[in-house]
């Protein structure tokens, strides 16, 4: 990869507070939210200039603080931070979710700092589509746009998500969201009714069974890395995303040949993810390790 310091990823999402239980254990009041996740993942490959909110309860800054993450742009506000609970089955892709208590995110109103407002590449994570639509409109000429959405958004926000979507050059959301976005039951018929809402690429997060990416032409599907043991699967796919656009932004370049890498970088730090509860591995993963498990993914899936 280029030697080169890339530009800063700007991002938008979410900082809270985890209550998480799994068949492996259970930690309380850790650090989580689609921003944390995204931003902890993507700033092993390139800087990361993050947006969002929380509260003047928030104690885990030395968690969330690392030296290729800017957090000018997250305000604190009078109130608590967002919190969520989730519990975990035997399954460890079924969950319950056991309390979501919004906080100050109800009044997130993101303000970008004048210098940001030049940024090339954003990552839009899991917020509210007016959130999205205001980050965009507060942006000169962003070149590369990823968006992340969920189902609470299709069924309560659709208009205003279409917009989002539009706007966008890549769509991340998973096959339950395909299906529900399009109501197509064949994921292949829903990813073609989605890349005519305008983006140019598609991909799709397929959990333990990896990823599928599209332009409408040429299709790359990588499985998921088989880990022995998932200790905690929350933000596996901010992290994904993470290393998608980070290691995008770290080869300037959105060719072919860097994509289909991207989805290998992404799929590999999930992975990682998914070995303890909250950031704890990622925020010990070094750039080496992630190389050598994106290696082990090319000897996976090589044949001939």
């Amino acid at each position: 990869m280029p030697n080169k310091r890339p530009e800063p990823i700007l991002a938008v999402g979410t900082i809270g507070i985890d209550t998480v239980v799994t068949p492996f254990g259970r930690a309380d009041e850790v650090l989580g939210g689609s921003g944390t996740f995204f931003a902890i993942a993507a700033s092993i490959l390139a800087p990361v200039n993050l947006v969002s909110v929380v509260g003047e309860d928030f104690d885990l800054w030395p968690e969330l603080s690392r030296s290729n993450i800017s957090l000018e742009g997250v305000a604190v506000l009078s109130g608590k931070t967002f919190r969520w609970g989730g519990s975990y089955r035997e399954d460890i892709n079924r969950r319950d979710t056991l309390f979501t208590e919004l906080g100050v995110l109800e009044k997130f109103d993101p303000q970008l700092p004048l210098s940001w407002q030049s940024s090339r590449t954003v990552f839009l994570a899991n917020v509210d589509p007016p959130t999205q639509l205001k980050i965009l409109d507060s942006l000169a000429k962003p070149e590369f746009v990823v968006t992340d959405t969920m189902n609470f958004w299709i069924h309560s926000d659709l208009e205003r998500l279409k917009k989002v979507i539009a706007r966008s050059d890549v769509l991340i959301l998973n096959d339950d969201e395909a299906r529900e976005l399009t109501g197509k039951l064949n994921v292949l018929s829903a990813l073609d009714e989605i890349l005519a809402m305008g983006p140019r690429i598609v991909v799709l997060k397929k959990g333990e069974h990896g990823a599928l990416m599209t332009d409408g032409g040429e299709f790359f599907a990588l499985p998921g890395y088989p880990l022995k043991k998932v200790v905690d699967p929350t933000g596996a796919g901010d992290t994904f995303a993470g290393g998608f656009v980070g290691y995008i932004q770290r080869s300037g370049s959105t060719s072919e040949e860097i994509l289909r890498k991207a989805i290998v970088y992404g799929s590999a730090l999930a992975s990682f993810c998914c070995e303890d509860f909250s950031i704890r591995r990622l925020k010990k993963l070094s750039l080496e390790e992630l190389e050598s498990r994106v290696e082990e993914f090319r000897r996976l899936v090589q044949f001939g």
